[in-house]
């Protein structure tokens, strides 16, 4: 087995050293925050990531798995060193590579023998080649080393199984022998592994991301039009992605993309075009569509109740996706701006997120115990991220407990007939009051039938029936 380096333990860098150690390669991650290291070395993991706890604690007890400090302790015995430091945007939208630079220069100072330096932040295409040549030239002494592209595409909440279960690995090199070394690494997942150059690996990272974006904001694209004639998206989406040629996933329609990815990744490619002489004409009306996506809350909520100032509004949710603490870029966080800018109480709960966002939010922003707390009294509820668990709340006493009924989900996630029966003034996204469907899609024999409230008669029904 391999004695692997990871520098960083963020979501990437904690997951990537985690998972190598229990495939039983020898990891010590490094990381500058005394603090972090220190909880980790107790085993506190500092994010909320489903089987990650287990998995560190379960690991350093075999001795497989440490945390330090230490850049010589870290370095100087790995045969792989795998960076994973963010790459946050400057003011212009282009990558900030100040960590990276960091990292670079304590690598030059402790390498002592040929090792494989393996990227795996995203970055901007040639920071490969910058980075081989940075390094060599903080050396003083020659020394040698070859440098792997190898983009994560790890989603937070489910990171964990996305690295044991991957869809493909990216290794990207101009040194063959360095890319069958990364590539042996990843060997045991059992994926497909795509070994290119090192300019096309990164690119494969910022591709991939800004098409993902494409297609949700694509989706929130059709969901305005849907409004407009009366269609339901959710449907939509649903006609559309049993297309092999397009996919269900990415076509949820919402208050849009946030983490601490797409944002970031998408506007970083736009600028990369920009500073190449090209106009990325799709890429920025990604972005804008994006942007306005959460001024839709506020216009829907304005529609219920008029002026906003001084009425009470409950969030259920902050993250930015379920199953993460992770309130970067997240559109919860701007609808309460938003809210608070004009006049609004803003109570909410998220059940792990709440923390992160105290960091960040305005100090005026109540934090409730769970979201009957937040329904008490609230003019209105906004569904700001798709908890598995707000899916089994009472709605009938979150509905009996507010001050007038309007519920603005966000993610979709209720039957809007179903929720006018209960009593609620209900708003989704694309979901036209004209087109009201109860329990639209219902599994009969493994096909799937759609039906509205006025074909009852197709219920239950069996396919040689239709």
């Amino acid at each position: 087995m391999s004695k692997i380096c990871v520098i960083g333990t963020g979501y990437v860098g904690l997951v990537t050293g985690t998972c190598f150690s229990e495939l039983g390669h020898s990891v010590v991650c490094v990381d500058i925050d005394e603090e972090k290291i220190e909880d980790l070395n107790r085993g506190i993991v500092p994010i909320y990531e489903p089987g990650l706890e287990e998995m560190v604690i379960s690991n350093r007890a075999r001795g497989r798995l440490h945390f330090t400090t230490g850049y010589e302790e870290g370095i100087s015995d790995a045969d792989f060193v795998f960076i994973t430091v963010g790459t946050p945007p400057n003011q212009d939208g282009s990558a900030d590579l100040r960590q990276m630079e960091g990292v670079a220069s304590r690598i030059a100072q402790v390498l002592r023998k040929y090792t494989i330096v393996v990227n795996k932040s995203t970055v901007p295409v040639g920071t490969a080649e910058w980075l081989t040549h940075y390094i060599q030239e903080r050396r003083g002494q020659p020394v040698e080393l070859a440098v792997v592209s190898n983009p994560e595409f790890l989603r937070e909440g489910v990171a964990v199984s996305d690295f044991f279960s991957p869809s493909r690995v990216v290794v990207g090199s101009s040194n063959g022998n360095a890319a069958l070394a990364v590539a042996k690494l990843h060997a045991p997942l059992g994926c497909p592994i795509v070994v290119t150059d090192c300019r096309t690996s990164e690119m494969i990272k910022y591709a991939s991301n800004a098409f993902l974006a494409t297609k949700i904001s694509f989706i929130n694209e059709i969901a305005h039009i849907c409004e407009k004639v009366g269609a339901d998206v959710c449907q939509v989406a649903e006609g559309m992605g049993r297309d092999a040629r397009i996919g269900r996933s990415f076509l949820d329609a919402g208050l849009g993309y946030g983490g601490s990815c797409f944002p970031k990744d998408v506007q970083a490619l736009a600028q990369l075009a920009e500073g190449n002489g090209f106009h990325p004409q799709l890429l920025c009306t990604v972005m804008t569509i994006n942007h306005d996506q959460c001024k839709l809350v506020i216009k829907k909520l304005q529609s219920s109740l008029g002026d906003l100032s001084g009425r009470s509004i409950g969030v259920l949710g902050l993250a930015f996706k379920p199953d993460t603490d992770d309130v970067r870029e997240a559109p919860a966080l701007t609808v309460i701006r938003m809210l608070i800018q004009l006049g609004a109480r803003v109570r909410t709960y998220d059940p792990h997120a709440m923390a992160n966002a105290r960091k960040v939010l305005p100090s005026e922003v109540e934090y409730c115990e769970d979201p009957y707390q937040v329904s008490a009294g609230s003019d209105a509820l906004v569904v700001a991220t798709e908890w598995e668990q707000f899916r089994r709340l009472d709605l009938e006493r979150m509905r009996s407990q507010m001050a007038r009924p309007v519920v603005i989900d966000g993610r979709n996630m209720f039957d809007p007939a179903a929720m006018e029966r209960l009593g609620f003034v209900y708003h989704g996204v694309g979901r036209c009051a004209q087109n009201r469907t109860s329990e639209a899609w219902r599994e009969s024999s493994g096909v799937l039938v759609a039906y509205g409230e006025e074909n009852n008669a197709w219920r239950g029904a069996q396919p040689d029936a239709l």
